[in-house]
């Protein structure tokens, strides 16, 4: 061609250099190609007009996926969509590898995409090669959509914002890892920083409150809705003159600022830096505009997670009573958890009341006041609502100066009331404790809550078993029978809800056994106790966060601790674990009416003896106890008090067992024959126990024996007699 002439026709230029071109219109699905395109395809070399199937069908599937994400991206930042295409025969075969370079545009109205774009043979790979792996869909894409994977789920499972920039600080992109991030959100008219990595503390301070319209990347970005890709420092101070300064001794060599876009709007903008160039090729914008998107949800999910925790957590600890002046010659402690998922809002609380004309005495060790836990049914706001009024009606009625069993009976009666017919009838559990100071007498009355466990002075751990009455709300007439109880100086008192038992998988039975070695083994105050108790039952972050632990959050705890002060107790005056006096003791009354209070006689004998060192004297310490509260109440017609108590240290202990009646009857020693089916009590007891007696009492008797743990517990004491059993 001379200077002068006419430059060629466009199509003359396309042919002589083997370029194809084609259009795609969505709305109708329909794809023109002309006849270099065709040919290029596999098709005869002339223009033709082919359906979206039938042009499909000369692609491989995973590319004719990946046209549709690059067209996504090319109309989102208004650049150019380039993507490589293999063309496959009738047999599954590579023909040839093909470069595709367009212009998309979007129609809003018709909600369509409309392209004209070229297309150009590229040398690899080799032709007849099998179509699943070749250079085009090689290790890096397989990388790439591993690496999508792996941090969607990442940033699924974040449940704060904290753990969301962990998560995308952590992020490994194949083939171009940034190595300074920054998350900026918007306030009003100005950025703010979310978070950075990679940079030192405080060097994010300019960039913070930076006005919208500050000729700065992440503005722009944010105005805009469209990413900014800067693939060299000439390429950023020619674009941002007056900001480079700030960005410049960093030392970085290209930047991506993306927008984190959610439900249409702009909410902020994530800045990706690199030490060395990138050129930002279509495949890593995808990946960049993929992360980018995943990382806007997020960090929505997040917040609005964060502000909803805030929300029901000041809800509910709103209702949670203050503990009350500081009571002489006790201690308490108090803790209430959130459940870790819905609502984070439940039906556990604990309370402390002070009871009628004790306030002021209280100040001098002798008012009385009442500790109250329960757990209305549910997890949701009705819950909350109905724990809150429950509460309220509690302290009524014991401001009334009822006892515990009437406090309790009005408050199902209440509580009953409140469903008023309606279908969602609640019922709630609950253990009402009024406490003596002075004496340490506690008289409880329990609403099918778990029992109370008392800690000893020497840190052995029982569960009291207290009579009780069904949930409060199911029958309004219900009766709550109480039960005296003791707390001797040095002793604590726990009071908790389930949720404090069974988190982490546990049942009643394997999450008291989890509790019980954390009361037991702790050496501390009662703060610190409490404090133990929650951390043991929390246990360990799960393997997909490092954050705090909440993953093990199933259900909502309430946990009151009480600790009366004296030796081995909480208070200033408290000695160490090993210089505490050597005495555990529990007691125990089964009445008539009640025979059934023998099973949990013989249970309270195996905790009192749970680290004696024979356990066949454990074993016949359980028998002798069954047998002489069973003596009872067969033979007369009184109710049995249960007295154990066990003294010395390890290795040496004395058990010291006595039941008491009120029968003058005395019992006798007798010699049954081999089918009579009683007179066998006094016999077991002489053979079992070390010593034993029946002492009178004035108006009654008791019968005791006692039992001496062995040096060397593998061979029984040389004056035990062996069980003929």
């Amino acid at each position: 061609m001379r200077t002068g002439e006419p430059l060629p026709a466009v199509g003359e230029v396309l042919v002589s250099l083997a370029t194809g071109v084609w259009h795609w219109d969505t709305a109708t699905g329909l794809v023109t190609v002309d006849a270099e395109a065709a040919r290029l395809l596999g098709l005869p070399a002339e223009e033709t007009v082919l359906t979206e199937a039938q042009t499909r069908a000369r692609l491989h599937p995973v590319d004719w996926n990946e046209i549709t994400g690059v067209v996504q991206l090319a109309v989102a930042e208004g650049t150019l969509a380039e993507v490589r295409i293999r063309i496959m025969d009738d047999r599954g075969r590579i023909v040839r590898v093909v470069r595709s370079r367009s212009k998309p545009s979007f129609d809003p109205v018709k909600k369509a995409y409309e392209l004209i774009g070229t297309l150009q043979e590229v040398t690899e790979p080799t032709p007849g090669t099998a179509a699943g792996r070749t250079a085009v869909t090689g290790d890096w894409r397989r990388s790439r959509e591993a690496f999508l994977l792996d941090a969607g789920r990442a940033l699924a499972e974040a449940r704060s914002t904290e753990e969301v920039l962990r998560v995308a600080a952590a992020l490994s992109m194949p083939g171009f890892s940034p190595d300074g991030l920054a998350v900026f959100g918007v306030t009003g008219d100005r950025l703010t920083i979310i978070g950075h990595h990679g940079q030192q503390p405080g060097d994010e301070v300019p960039f913070t409150q930076m006005s919208l319209q500050t000729d700065y990347p992440a503005a722009e970005v944010v105005r805009s809705g469209r990413a900014v890709y800067l693939s060299s420092p000439e390429r950023y101070k020619e674009r941002y003159p007056l900001t480079w300064p700030m960005a410049a001794h960093f030392g970085r060599h290209s930047w991506a600022f993306l927008p984190l876009t959610v439900a249409g709007r702009t909410m902020g903008a994530w800045m990706a830096a690199f030490t060395y160039p990138v050129a930002f090729t279509p495949d890593e914008r995808s990946v960049l505009t993929t992360v980018a998107r995943m990382l806007a949800q997020a960090l929505t999910r997040a917040g609005a997670a964060e502000t909803q925790r805030e929300l029901t957590d000041g809800l509910q600890r709103s209702m949670l009573p203050t503990l009350g002046p500081e009571i002489p010659g006790l201690t308490l402690a108090a803790r209430y958890i959130p459940t870790g998922g819905g609502l984070q809002v439940g039906g556990d609380w604990y309370d402390m009341i002070p009871l009628p004309g004790g306030a002021a005495r209280a100040q001098r060790g002798g008012g009385r006041f009442a500790l109250v836990i329960g757990d209305v049914q549910g997890h949701d706001v009705r819950a909350a609502g109905l724990m809150g009024q429950l509460r309220i009606a509690l302290r009524a009625y014991a401001a009334e100066g009822h006892r515990p069993d009437a406090v309790l009976s009005r408050a199902s009666a209440f509580l009953h009331g409140l469903a008023d017919g309606g279908a969602d009838l609640r019922f709630a559990t609950c253990l009402y404790v009024e406490v003596d100071p002075a004496t340490g007498v506690l008289e409880a009355a329990r609403a099918g809550h778990l029992d109370p466990a008392i800690r000893m002075a020497d840190g052995t751990v029982l569960v009291r078993a207290t009579a009780g009455g069904l949930p409060l709300g199911i029958d309004p007439d219900a009766d709550y029978p109480t039960t005296r109880l003791v707390l001797e100086p040095g002793e604590t008192l726990m009071l908790c809800t389930d949720g404090l038992l069974e988190t982490g998988g546990h049942d009643l039975d394997t999450g008291w056994q989890r509790v019980r070695k954390t009361l037991e083994a702790h050496e501390g105050d009662l703060e610190e106790l409490a404090d133990a108790l929650v951390q043991a039952v929390h246990g360990p972050s799960s393997h997909h966060t490092t954050g705090r632990l909440a993953d093990r959050r199933e259900d909502d705890i309430a946990l009151l601790l009480l600790c009366r002060q004296g030796e081995g107790g909480c208070g200033p005056g408290a000695v160490p674990l090993p210089a505490r006096r050597l005495v555990r003791r529990s007691m125990l009354t089964v009445a008539q009416a009640e025979p059934e209070r023998i099973a949990v006689a013989r249970r309270q004998v195996r905790e009192l003896l749970h680290d004696w060192s024979c356990e066949d004297q454990v074993d016949s310490a359980v028998l002798l106890v069954s047998e002489t509260l069973t003596n009872v109440l067969v033979h007369t017609d009184a109710d049995a008090l249960l007295v154990a108590e066990v003294t010395g240290a390890p290795g040496e202990r004395r058990l010291r067992i006595e039941v008491t009646d009120t029968s003058d009857a005395l019992p006798h020693k007798r010699r049954p024959g081999e089918l009579a089916s009683s007179g066998r009590g006094l016999v077991l007891i002489e053979l079992l126990a070390h010593t034993w007696g029946v002492a009178p009492r004035g108006e009654g008797k008791s019968i005791w024996f006692e039992l001496y743990e062995p040096q060397d517990p593998v061979k029984p004491a040389e004056s035990m007699p062996q069980t003929p059993l």
